[in-house]
Formats: structure tokens, C-alpha cells, sequence
């Protein structure tokens, strides 16, 4: 029992997990409000200590069920988050499309600014039918796609670089 248990602990940490999911109507269209659970592994918390920069991908994507044929992709968007560390000033600094870069002292105030990103607009207004419902598949994982091409094929290889949520479905009926 004890020896399971230690193993889904491990597991649990190796991962990423969405504990909040939710989309909020506003003004200038739909957000997507979101947070994560997750740790470095001991590898890729060296890496960064050693001004490699990790980017974080958080894919969403609405469709629209229909009966008479497939499924209408409403939505699909990406959003990719930088995390690094400046060896010679010693700071953190976090980056996000569309605003200003955050700077913080330690690892884990980083990581904070990872797991909770602001509500970023997924949709414009038009973009969703009011009324419908839609499916809405959410997964956040570390995009190795962004990284150097040698360190690429290692993160491939390596499952300590492979760091990623499952994908988490629910409905939003759009207002």
C-alpha cells in the first residue's frame, strides 16, 4: 500500500494539473481563467538556474457539436509563456504575448506567475454563437518546440523534459 502510494505521489508531481478551468464573457470577448499545479523536476530546475529559457503552452480549443456533420471548431488558440533566469542580475523574469515581462527574486514566485496567468482573451465577441454550447478541451504543457534545436532532440528523448497537463473537457454555454 505504501509503495503505491509513494508511486502516485511521484506521478503526481511529474505532471502538470489543471485545478482551474473556467471562460468568462466580457466586454471585448471570452477569457479563458485558468491555473495550474505543477514542479520542476530537478533537471529542469538546474536547467533554468543556468539561464535556460523554458517556455509553457497552454492550447484551448471550442467546437460545436452538430449532428449532420463534424464537429465546428469554434476556437483555437495557443498561449506560450517564457520562464528564465538571468545568471548575472540573478532574477527571474516571466514573458507573456501581449504584456509586459514580470520580474521575481526566487524560482517559486516564477512559477507562481506560470501556474496563474492573467484571464487572456480566446474569442472575440462574434466568434461564439450566445446560447450555444460549446466543448472546450484545455491542456498546458512545456513547449519543446521553442528551445534550441540540440536541446530539442534530448527533450525528446528525455523524460525528465517532458513536462505536460492531460487534457481537461468541460462545456461553456456562451452568453
Amino acid at each position: 500500500m505504501l509503495v503505491l502510494a509513494c508511486v502516485t505521489a511521484q506521478a503526481a508531481t511529474d505532471g502538470i494539473e489543471i485545478t482551474r478551468a473556467t471562460i468568462e464573457a466580457s466586454d471585448d470577448g471570452y477569457r479563458l481563467n485558468a491555473a495550474y499545479s505543477f514542479d520542476l523536476n530537478p533537471g529542469l530546475e538546474q536547467a533554468v538556474q543556468r539561464g535556460m529559457k523554458l517556455y509553457f503552452t497552454t492550447e484551448i480549443e471550442l467546437t460545436r457539436p452538430r449532428w449532420y456533420w463534424t464537429d465546428d471548431k469554434a476556437v483555437l488558440t495557443r498561449r506560450t509563456v517564457g520562464l528564465e533566469y538571468n545568471v548575472l542580475t540573478r532574477v527571474y523574469h516571466v514573458t507573456a504575448p501581449g504584456s509586459l515581462g514580470q520580474d521575481a527574486d526566487t524560482l517559486d514566485e516564477a512559477l507562481f506567475m506560470v501556474r496563474r496567468p492573467g484571464r487572456w482573451l480566446i474569442a472575440k465577441k462574434g466568434d461564439l454563437k450566445p446560447g450555444e454550447t460549446y466543448n472546450v478541451t484545455l491542456r498546458m504543457y512545456m513547449d519543446p518546440a521553442y528551445l534550441q534545436k540540440p536541446l530539442q532532440v534530448d527533450a525528446f528523448n528525455n523524460a525528465d523534459w517532458r513536462l505536460a497537463s492531460h487534457k481537461r473537457n468541460f462545456t461553456y454555454r456562451a452568453e
